[in-house]
């Protein structure tokens, strides 16, 4: 990596997108990745919408780690 780097041409927000969604990846542990892989497959989803579902449905997990 250089020492300095010339920002003399740069544009400030150049990416930038008012109302852009972020979305932030969450990991899980591996035999958990792989039961939820199983169950969205079985169901036909991918395995973010079979995690937001089962999170809408039960809403007191995220109250116990709150």
């Amino acid at each position: 990596m250089k020492q300095e780097h010339d920002f003399s041409n740069a544009v400030r927000g150049k990416f930038f997108q008012k109302g852009a969604e972020l979305n932030v990846p969450i990991y899980v542990d591996g035999p958990m990745h792989k039961r939820l892989e199983r169950l969205a497959k079985r169901k036909g989803k991918p395995v973010a919408d079979l995690v937001n579902q089962l999170l809408k449905r039960n809403p007191e997990l995220l109250e116990r780690w709150s």
